[in-house]
């Protein structure tokens, strides 16, 4: 069985890296990634407030919130991020970095 998803879709843009490192992927973070990472963060933890109905439990649920949304946002950062160095996502800023 062949689990690579290159074999069945073919990228679009330019490929800089077909299977980028982690550390390599998390540099390639962008402003946009950053953002994004951000705000899903800051959302989750407004969410885990108010979903802490007894005022006991609205800090520990906001925490819990928090770290599901900094877990989430990463985790989409870092596939926009390795989707671009991959070629699956537009990546002109990237191609301009790394093909010099």
């Amino acid at each position: 069985m062949n689990t690579d998803i290159t074999a069945s879709v073919k990228p679009e843009y330019p490929v800089i890296d077909r299977n980028p490192p982690f550390t390599k992927t998390v540099a390639n973070f962008d402003t946009l990634d950053y953002l994004r990472l951000t705000t899903i963060s800051g959302v989750s933890v407004v969410v885990g407030y108010l979903s802490g109905i007894k005022p006991g439990i609205r800090g520990p649920s906001m925490v819990t919130g928090g770290l599901i949304g900094v877990m989430g946002g990463f985790m989409y950062a870092y596939q926009n991020s390795a989707g671009r160095l991959m070629g699956f996502f537009p990546n002109e800023g990237e191609v301009a970095k790394y093909k010099k």
